[in-house]
């Protein structure tokens, strides 16, 4: 009777053992999986514009080449009319983060600076003088297009939408926060640390 009474009572630990462990095992497995969602959830969002900045710049192009060993020289010009579109933002893929799966909460370590996500520029020539051995050629046109890009990009650092742009890093954060409390994990951002650091230019 007692051994009968013995063995109930071992069959009903070791099942209440067994159930334990497949559910502890369950609850990890979909924490984990929920942590890895999460995190490509936050990855996926890449860039977020928090500045968008215009600009409206007049770019003079001269260029000079020397003829016949120097005794003669031939010069062409043009006028370009520059009206751009900035956005400066976040690149959150950047970010480098981890998931607290015991504590449920993602963890931010560094926050990328803020830098340029595009830049619209809106073109027009004025004003194109030909020299007589010296003339325009479509791929010049092209070097031009860059030239006037490279001129608006230069003058970004010097208008203040970068200072602006790290003033608004708290909403890129927030927006992830709100991110992370979809699942009711919580984000920790208290190692956060935004450098002040020169801009990064478009690529």
């Amino acid at each position: 009777m007692f051994e009968n009474i013995l063995m109930v009572l071992l069959g009903v630990i070791t099942t209440y053992w067994v159930v334990t462990l497949f559910k502890k095992k369950e609850k990890k497995e979909l924490t984990e999986k929920q942590s890895a969602v999460l995190l490509e959830k936050i990855k996926s969002v890449c860039k977020l514009i928090t500045v968008e900045g215009e600009f409206a710049e007049i770019y003079h192009h001269e260029n000079i080449k020397d003829h016949f060993l120097g005794l003669l020289s031939s010069k062409r010009k043009a006028l370009i009319v520059i009206n751009a579109k900035v956005h400066i933002g976040y690149d959150l893929a950047k970010l480098k983060m981890y998931a607290n799966t015991v504590d449920k909460k993602i963890v931010i370590e560094h926050m990328p600076q803020p830098e340029v996500l595009a830049i619209e520029p809106d073109m027009k020539y004025y004003d194109i003088k030909n020299g007589l051995f010296n003339r325009f050629a479509s791929e010049d046109l092209t070097v031009l297009n860059k030239e006037a890009k490279q001129h608006i990009l230069d003058k970004i650092p010097e208008s203040g939408l970068m200072i602006t742009a790290r003033k608004e890093a708290l909403q890129a954060i927030l927006m992830i926060e709100k991110i992370v409390e979809t699942i009711d994990w919580e984000l920790d951002y208290s190692a956060l640390k935004i450098e002040d650091k020169t801009i990064e230019k478009l690529k």
